[in-house]
């Protein structure tokens, strides 16, 4: 009779668990824990291992004729390393569509997952992403696999209880609880300045990155991606990527995207200091102030201008520049989104246009010839599409190297360099290094911006 009792209250708490989020009502159902979320919730959580193959560093020492001529040519050669990286993955759909964090599986050339109930499946990278550290698998000849469904990250408040599954140390299939700890946290551990994470004190540890952060009702909210450590296992602050943002990046896989495509801002901001909120006359210091605007930006467009400060972002509170793109990037490119603006004394709302790096004006790529001294060089005008695709500063102008080739390489050049002169001729458009390169004479001298520093290269031929 007491089984029977149990399993009506586990049927009962299961029905509740998954009408609401709430705390437990009663002894029996904390007695009965967490225990049947995870079993619904725990065969979409995979293990992915990954085979990653590295250039070993070459050493200057054993190019020297006299090593080659001792020991044989190739002796010293850089050899290729075999690494194994170990990590977790959610399906998010029963076709085989599956996240991950981008570095586990964003360098690799062989991809394995492993679900619980022991199947394995090759994968493929299909959308990947470094600076969000997201990656979309495809599972090849998939079909009918259990997925977890995503909850709008947006509602998520600190509190709330949440379950870290993945693979920690390879160890197997793990569960960690905890509670949502923060939100719009900064990626401390990861160095870079995202201002979107959700942030856990369920343990999370080396294998669980790409794992599931769900909560009590079995929805994913977030892909656990680092820890804040300085021993290498878990101190209890962990960070995930909101689910939102994986919803969109794999919207963009279905769609057939092979690369991730977000809204071009075309401004650059800072968040609100304490000073600069009594310079404006603000009494709490909130929102982004826009430093800079290309002429092209949708945020010029709509009516904004340098000085201006960005407090929403459809409804959501926003305290930097990445907080803003996060919230662009749910929207999604096509559609519109609502900003918030302070300008002296009075707000307002601004409707913004979601649009793609403008490719304008023509960036005029070219690759450098045999007719010149530096052939397979690749050389590309500067528009907002390159600035975004290289990173460069939203007021670059000029000509930057794309492709440096083996002679540009060796001649110190990087993908990035700014080209101002060439023997003292000014690089305004591609054609303008053709020409210069074209011969030059006996030696070249360089003057290019790298990383906003002036240097000059020199060397003969």
């Amino acid at each position: 009779m007491r089984r029977w009792i149990f399993i009506a209250v586990s049927v009962a708490m299961a029905s509740v668990a998954h009408a609401e989020t709430r705390v437990p009502q009663s002894q029996a159902e904390i007695s009965l824990g967490f225990a049947p979320v995870v079993k619904e919730a725990a065969p979409a959580v995979v293990n992915i291992y990954a085979k990653i193959v590295r250039q070993g560093r070459s050493r200057p020492l054993f190019s020297d004729p006299f090593f080659q001529d001792f020991f044989g040519r190739g002796f010293g050669e850089p050899q290729q390393r075999v690494q194994n990286s170990l990590g977790s993955g959610v399906i998010l759909s029963e076709d085989g569509y599956v996240v991950s964090n981008y570095h586990v599986v964003g360098s690799a050339t062989e991809i394995r997952v492993v679900t619980t109930d022991r199947r394995e499946f090759t994968a493929e990278v299909v959308l990947g992403h470094e600076e969000s550290d997201i990656a979309i698998l495809r599972l090849e000849e998939a079909q009918g696999l259990p997925f977890l469904s995503m909850r709008d990250s947006d509602h998520v408040e600190v509190g709330e209880l949440a379950l870290a599954i993945g693979n920690p140390f390879g160890i197997g299939q793990t569960v960690s609880s905890g509670i949502i700890s923060g939100l719009a946290r900064t990626g401390t551990a990861t160095g870079n300045a995202r201002g979107y994470f959700l942030q856990t004190d369920a343990a999370i540890n080396p294998g669980n990155s790409g794992g599931a952060l769900i909560d009590v009702n079995g929805d994913l909210i977030g892909i656990n991606t680092s820890i804040l450590t300085r021993s290498g296992g878990s101190n209890g602050i962990g960070f995930a990527i909101p689910a939102n943002l994986v919803a969109e990046f794999l919207r963009q896989a279905q769609e057939g995207n092979d690369t991730f495509v977000s809204p071009w801002a075309g401004m650059s901001g800072q968040h609100m200091s304490a000073d600069i909120a009594e310079s404006l006359g603000l009494v709490i210091p909130m929102g982004v102030v826009i430093s800079d605007l290309h002429d092209l930006s949708p945020l010029a467009e709509a009516g904004l201008r340098v000085g201006d400060v960005v407090t929403h972002v459809d409804g959501d509170e926003v305290n930097s520049p990445a907080e803003m793109k996060f919230r662009m990037s749910v929207a999604g490119v096509g559609g519109t989104s609502v900003l918030t603006r302070l300008r002296g004394e009075e707000s307002d709302e601004v409707e913004v246009a979601l649009i793609r790096a403008p490719d304008t004006p023509d960036a005029e790529k070219t690759t450098l010839d045999e007719s010149t001294v530096l052939p397979e060089l690749t050389v590309s005008g500067v528009n907002p599409a390159v600035i975004i695709d290289l990173g460069l500063k939203l007021s670059q102008s000029g000509v930057v190297v794309v492709d440096p080739g083996p002679y540009g390489a060796r001649a110190g050049l990087r993908v990035g360099d700014v080209l101002e002169a060439i023997n003292g001729a000014d690089i305004a458009r591609p054609n303008d290094v053709v020409r210069a390169l074209t011969d030059p004479g006996r030696r070249i001298n360089m003057l290019i911006l790298r990383g906003g520093r002036s240097l000059s290269l020199r060397f003969r031929l």
